[in-house]
């Protein structure tokens, strides 16, 4: 059986074996999230809305109004906040808050098949030879998540890095091993009974069965200040996981991040009352308590059949008020400035409508459209050509995204992991920062 160790020493026998089963008394996803390498002396926050199937850029944020009819599509374009920036007319929220966000036209990789499009902007790195898009996870490289839970510490008893409403099969930690995994929240928002089973002892956990497991736990704080302790790694891995697992689990700043209920019912219903608009009032709340990634994954944008249709009707309104209320509400919590809001589809659609009113896969060009963490608002970066088939000036790809998040968190881009077979690799493959938008 292999039982390779990760790059935090650990084995996969070793977690297994370590769980915090034998001192919480069930099952915990939680307890070993909580690692960091060098960390960063950044308080910055990222959202990162990753819209499953690939955003049409060319029906939203880049429109092509003078290109033949097969290319240019059914919509309008309608102002915004930032003269001379104009967006579909189906967006009019976002449209308000332009001046917040910027947009990079000039996007683009060369490759147009989800699984390994998905692992490139979700990690900055295209997979290498194997690849198997249908394993979960299937990360060759790190997730942004991932990198940012070693290098950028989040407060005291929240996980730095969590996935919401569920987890992208390439949002997890590859080399970084399970101490750089993501809390996945598993359950719909939306819904009425919304709930973290994770954060809730089981109820028979009785409250004085949970003061021995604390007593355990302290009795092993006093064995790691040993020197047995310090002579062995695999105890003191016990501790600090299991300790975290009880913090966080009794943690009332981490419970409190999770109860939405305790939002408005007016907030609530400006997010909008579905998974996206209440995924997206849950990341505010996450890092407003000091998580410091938060990756949305939100699916059905793959429009093959009906673009127009299914844009118009179903995702462009739902998207609207989730994005432009995120980026709102964060504006009126003075927490703009320390939170990066990234908004991408694996690539983008089709230039040219196909023969069932759809938009096929296009990574060559298509438009990535981020603001706050200190980036500026209202500035449009590269443009594509006439009919969005190529970037027609400043092309940019995953690595200069990624270097560019890294500038934003204070990470270093060249900060070197070291894999479990000896080989550094760096945070960001050759990736330069965005300068126009800084």
């Amino acid at each position: 059986m292999n039982n390779k160790s990760y790059c935090d020493g650990k084995t996969r026998r070793d977690i297994l074996r370590l769980g915090v089963a034998g001192v919480l008394g069930h099952s915990f996803s939680l307890p070993i999230l909580f690692a960091n390498d060098q960390p960063s002396k950044s308080q910055k926050s990222l959202i990162y809305v990753f819209l499953h199937g690939g955003l049409s850029t060319i029906d939203t944020f880049d429109m092509k109004p003078d290109a033949p009819a097969e290319y240019r599509g059914e919509f309008k374009q309608g102002d915004t906040a930032v003269p001379g920036i104009r967006i579909c007319d189906q967006l009019p929220s976002i449209a308000k808050q332009m001046n917040k966000l910027s947009l990079i036209r000039s996007f683009r990789h060369n490759n147009s098949d989800h699984g390994p499009a998905d692992h490139y902007m979700l990690t900055g790195y295209f997979p290498q030879a194997g690849f198997n898009a249908g394993l979960s996870p299937n990360n060759h490289r790190p997730a942004i998540g991932s990198i940012i839970s070693k290098l950028v510490p989040a407060n005291q008893g929240v996980p730095p890095y969590v996935c919401v409403p569920k987890m992208h099969s390439s949002c997890g930690p590859a080399y970084l091993g399970p101490t750089a995994s993501p809390f996945v929240v598993e359950s719909d928002p939306n819904s009425p009974s919304f709930q973290v089973p994770d954060l809730s002892p089981p109820l028979e956990i009785r409250a004085d069965r949970l003061d021995s497991r604390k007593h355990i736990l302290e009795r092993l704080d006093r064995f790691r200040a040993t020197g047995e302790m310090k002579a062995n790694q695999g105890a003191k891995s016990v501790s600090t996981f299991q300790q975290k697992a009880f913090d966080l689990m009794t943690s009332p700043e981490t419970r409190t991040a999770f109860q939405l209920q305790k939002e408005k019912d007016s907030l609530r219903d400006e997010y909008g009352r579905n998974t996206l608009g209440q995924s997206c009032l849950l990341a505010r709340r996450l890092v407003e308590s000091g998580v410091r990634c938060v990756t949305i994954d939100h699916s059905n944008w793959d429009t093959h059949d009906n673009n127009f249709t299914t844009l118009k009707q179903d995702l462009l309104p739902i998207f609207d008020r989730a994005i432009a209320s995120l980026f709102k509400d964060l504006t009126e919590r003075g927490m703009l400035e320390n939170t990066l809001v990234v908004v991408t589809g694996e690539f983008g659609r089709t230039p040219k409508i196909n023969k069932n009113a759809g938009r096929d896969h296009w990574g060559p060009v298509f438009t990535v459209a981020l603001g706050g963490g200190g980036i500026k608002g209202g500035v449009v970066v590269g443009k594509s050509d006439a009919k969005a088939e190529k970037p027609a000036s400043d092309p940019y790809g995953p690595e200069d995204l990624f270097a560019t998040i890294c500038h934003t968190m204070g990470m270093n881009p060249e900060h070197e992991f070291i894999t479990p077979d000896g080989r550094p690799i760096m945070v960001v493959n050759q990736g330069r920062k965005i300068e126009p938008l800084f």
